[in-house]
């Protein structure tokens, strides 16, 4: 059986042939680079920045991440959620990256979050994740969209399902693919 068949078999079984779109939050919507190198450069004793308290819940959104959130969220054709992998040396990771998410995309999107360091294990056509593996994003069913804030961009995401989807041209790839 194909990625493609496992993922139209789960779509029948649900009822929702929506073109299923997970976006990752850390490095990917939330700038939690930036965030880890500040706290690096303040306290360098820290081995695991992400570990402090409300690390998660004061993160920036990455540029145009939020705007493009928005605009996939919008589209009928699309069902846009959020899979994101807890810190286990955090166990404030849970509720932070909760509060997070409705700071910036409102309550709704909170209930289409998903935290789980499997990420494997959410089907869905697509995953936009800033890592190729670790959590499970070597082997998603969908296709994995590696995200890096210098290769491509929030504007390039959006062009390749706009014109993928909404302009049917099939072809589209992104740059760094």
């Amino acid at each position: 059986m194909t990625r493609e068949d496992l993922i139209k078999a789960y779509k029948g079984f649900i009822n929702d042939d929506r073109i299923t779109i997970y976006i990752d939050m850390d490095g990917v919507l939330a700038d939690f680079y930036k965030k880890a190198k500040e706290m690096l450069a303040l306290e360098p004793y820290i081995k695991y920045p992400q570990s402090q308290y409300d690390f998660f819940r004061n993160l920036e959104p990455i540029k145009d991440a939020i705007e493009t959130y928005k605009w996939l969220d919008s589209q009928e054709m699309f069902n846009v959620c959020i899979l994101t992998a807890p810190s286990v040396l955090n166990a404030w990771s849970y509720t932070d990256k909760r509060i997070w998410v409705e700071k910036y995309l409102g309550i709704d999107v909170c209930h289409k979050m998903n935290i789980s360091g499997q990420k494997h294990q959410s089907v869905g056509d697509y995953l936009i994740d800033d890592n190729f593996e670790g959590k499970g994003q070597d082997k998603v069913i969908g296709k994995l969209i590696h995200f890096h804030q210098i290769t491509n961009n929030w504007s390039d995401i959006k062009n390749y399902f706009e014109k993928k989807y909404i302009l049917n041209k099939h072809e589209t790839e992104l740059p760094s693919q």
